[in-house]
């Protein structure tokens, strides 16, 4: 395998490890937990794995601990990061003992299921440290949630031998774990399960998990990008970026990125749903930027969009909840000539939602009727919100230049930032949070600790100051709809509007609407001044007001 000058480099970064972890631990152990909604139905469902206590490792105790196996599997999305979990979990069972085994499951946990693994040693650690990407052992999104599949996963954690399986995966994920967790415990089984905190989506955090991994990384590949943008928007003065960014359930990424670029607009879908804006709101809030910036000679600008914006606006959600419904229960729908769909469709909704319909350009509103997921619903991610926006802010600004009130000219161009940030090669905070998680699951299992998240906390301080335990899943828990059941589901953390960092963006944005206060980050640097290659991301800065 040929390698970049930039990973030949990187292979030899040592990532920092917090100072409990550097010799021999000992467990401080905190109260007695309860899940953050739904205590009694969680602990009903958890009876063996609810009310643990949050886990401190200090330093101490004894270092003479018997040989592990241990299986993990890489779930979900890819987040940079992964393959330090992998190493910092590698090395932890190492330095317990030198007999410890590490075994991956190949393509998520449908690896565990199907039997389909390969034990990782030393030269293949040495090859995947602080490289970005999940190709050690690959990724997948089989859930497991089945008896069925929990069995067949036990026998081959029997054969191999192994006393632990470590699950590194977002939120779905990490619930997953919970309940695997919960039967092996209930079957007493002696299969401990810790879980790893990944997505960067952003929107896996609580009290004790700070910050999902690979977040920090993914928001400083897109903000350099953005950068990069606005430098040529500012160069040539005629476009308007419209940049859709990734995290449908949460605006975290936007939000990120404009505190790092100072963009001239950026959409937080929390703040809309807040809010009760309809699309009309959105877009005239855009048209009005763009129409106070040409009364200026400035016809160019950036708009940040969250992915899942069109899901948070409360007349969308309701369009799209009525028409599941009603391709669902008329499936003839598809033998209906293309040149029809649209005014069938409109002819059989509610008049609120057949009206909003019939206002969206026809392109979006064939995506909303014919792209749907294996379950009914509409594939929020593939409509493109950005040209979408765009569209209508145009119309818009035609008719006020009819009407005397905009002066400039309009040009857009379109973005989607996604699988771009999500195998970057890991910035030294993911690279170094990453390594003590991973290293800190191992702990978890030497300590015989099962149905636990690896947790790092106080990670703005020098890693020296970082503090390693675990906290329940259970913790995390409350119970939702999932496709018409209730169920126990780790619960999302979406913006807060009365947090750090959405309050210091309201405190800037009008400012930077009007001026071209643009920021450019620039690539991710690995080498240098530690305020340049190890600064966290201004949220957590923020959240931790440091």
């Amino acid at each position: 395998m040929t390698k970049s000058a930039l990973q030949i480099a990187r292979a030899a970064y040592q990532p920092k490890l917090p100072k409990a972890l550097k010799g021999a631990v000992k467990v401080e152990e905190g109260a007695p937990t309860q899940s953050v909604a739904d205590q009694e139905a969680i602990k009903a469902l958890f009876p063996n794995t609810y009310g643990m206590p949050l886990i401190k490792f200090v330093e101490g105790g004894a270092m003479d601990y018997p040989a592990i196996n241990v299986g993990v599997i890489l779930s979900g999305g890819q987040a940079p990061g992964g393959h330090n979990v992998i190493s910092g979990l590698f090395d932890g069972i190492k330095a317990l003992n030198k007999k410890s085994r590490l075994f991956g499951f190949i393509l998520g946990p449908g690896g565990l299921v199907d039997h389909n693994y390969k034990e990782l040693t030393a030269d293949i650690i040495d090859e995947y440290r602080n490289t970005g990407g999940f190709d050690i052992i690959g990724s997948g999104r089989t859930k497991l949630e089945k008896e069925d599949q929990f069995e067949k996963g036990l026998e081959i954690i029997k054969e191999l031998g192994i006393n632990a399986l470590v699950i590194i995966g977002g939120d779905d994920s990490n619930t997953n774990a919970c309940v695997l967790a919960e039967y092996y415990a209930a079957k007493k089984c002696g299969v401990q399960v810790i879980g790893c905190p990944k997505t960067i989506d952003g929107d896996l955090k609580n009290e004790m998990i700070e910050t999902s991994f690979g977040f920090d990384t993914a928001c400083k590949v897109y903000s350099e990008v953005i950068g990069n943008i606005q430098r040529d928007c500012n160069s040539s003065r005629k476009y308007w970026h419209f940049i859709k960014l990734m995290g449908r359930s949460a605006s975290h990424i936007a939000l990120e990125c404009a505190l790092q670029t100072q963009p001239n607009i950026c959409i937080v879908s929390e703040e809309v749903e807040a809010n009760n804006m309809s699309l009309d709101d959105v877009v005239t809030y855009i048209a009005q930027a763009v129409a106070n910036r040409a009364a200026q000679g400035n016809n160019f600008g950036t708009v940040l969009i969250p992915e899942g914006l069109i899901e948070f606006i409360p007349a969308m959600k309701k369009l799209i909840a009525e028409l599941n419904d009603l391709l669902a229960a008329n499936k003839e729908f598809a033998m209906i000539k293309k040149s029809a769909q649209r005014e069938w469709v409109i002819s059989k909704l509610s008049e609120e939602n057949a009206a909003i319909y019939a206002s969206l350009p026809e392109g979006v509103a064939r995506q909303l009727t014919l792209d749907r997921d294996p379950h009914g619903n509409v594939q929020v991610s593939l409509i493109e919100t950005e040209k979408l926006l765009s569209d209508m802010v145009a119309v818009k600004l035609a008719q006020w230049k009819e009407e005397g009130k905009y002066v400039g000219k309009f040009a857009a161009q379109h973005h989607f930032f996604g699988y771009e940030g999500r195998c970057a090669a890991p910035s030294n905070y993911d690279a170094d949070y990453c390594y003590a998680l991973g290293y800190t699951a191992s702990m978890l299992i030497a300590n015989g600790k099962t149905g636990y998240m690896s947790s790092v906390r106080n990670t703005t301080a020098p890693a020296e100051e970082w503090i390693a335990g675990g906290v329940p899943i259970t913790m995390m828990m409350n119970m939702e709809r999932r496709h018409g059941e209730m169920k126990p589901v780790i619960q999302k953390a979406l913006v807060k509007l009365d947090g750090a960092p959405f309050k210091a963006f309201a405190a800037k944005r009008d400012e930077w609407a009007l001026e071209t206060a643009y920021v450019y980050p620039g690539p991710i640097q690995y080498f240098g001044p530690t305020e340049v290659c190890d600064q966290p991301t201004k949220t957590l800065a923020l959240e931790q007001s440091k």
